[in-house]
C-alpha cells in the first residue's frame, strides 16, 4: 500500500545548509540598521520610571517615591498614591490599611472612587490609564473599571514592572498628556 503524496505544505522548512548571505554589497552607502531608532532623538519624559522598587519608585528626574507609596503619573507630574488609604478611612477596622483591602471577595482589584479623584480634576484628561498592580496582576472589578471609564479614560491592567515599561514607551511616543499611570510598589506589604 502506497501513501498518498503530501498535499499540505510543511509548517517548518528545513534549516538552511549555509549561513552565506551572498556576495558583499559594492554600494558606497551602506545602511546601518543600528541607527534606525525612530525614538532615538526624542527625550524621555521626566516622569519616566527608572526603577521599580519593593517600597517605591525612582523617576527619571531624580525624584524617589519610597516608604511604600505608590505613584500616580498624570500630565507630566508625579504624585504619591495610596489607594488603600481611602478604603481604610471608610472602614470600621483601623487595621485594614493593607493590600488585601484592595481585593474584593471575588479576588478582583477594587478601590474606592476617591482613589481616582485627581484624574477627575486634570484637564485635558489622559486617554489611557496604565494600572500597575504590584508584583502580580489581578482582574479589575467592574465597578472600578466603570469609575475610570466614567471619566472618559480607558484602562490597561498589568503588573507594575510591565506597566512602568509600557508607560515609559507610550509617554515617549504620545506625550505625558495622553497617558497616565497608577502604580503600586512591587513589594508592598501593607505597612
Amino acid at each position: 500500500m502506497t501513501r498518498p503524496a503530501r498535499m499540505i505544505p510543511r509548517a517548518h522548512t528545513n534549516k538552511p545548509t549555509t549561513h552565506d548571505r551572498g556576495p558583499r554589497s559594492s554600494e558606497q552607502t551602506q545602511t546601518d540598521f543600528a541607527c534606525l531608532d525612530v525614538l532615538g532623538n526624542v527625550p524621555a519624559p521626566t516622569t519616566a520610571i527608572d526603577a521599580c522598587l519593593d517600597d517605591g519608585f525612582h523617576l527619571d528626574n531624580g525624584v524617589k517615591v519610597t516608604g511604600g507609596d505608590g505613584v500616580l503619573l498624570v500630565g507630566g507630574e508625579a504624585f504619591a498614591w495610596r489607594p488603600w488609604r481611602t478604603i481604610a478611612a471608610g472602614s470600621d477596622n483601623s487595621n485594614s490599611d493593607s493590600k488585601t483591602a484592595m481585593v474584593n471577595a471575588k479576588g478582583q482589584f477594587e478601590v474606592d472612587e476617591q482613589a481616582w479623584g485627581l484624574l477627575g480634576l486634570v484637564w485635558p484628561r489622559p486617554d489611557l490609564l496604565i494600572l500597575g498592580m504590584g508584583a502580580s496582576m489581578l482582574p479589575l472589578s467592574p465597578e472600578t473599571k466603570r469609575q475610570i471609564n466614567s471619566l472618559g479614560i480607558r484602562v490597561e491592567v498589568q503588573d507594575t514592572r510591565n506597566a512602568a515599561a509600557q508607560f515609559n514607551l507610550l509617554a515617549t511616543e504620545r506625550g505625558v498628556s495622553e497617558v497616565a499611570a497608577a502604580l503600586i510598589p512591587t513589594g508592598w506589604r501593607g505597612r
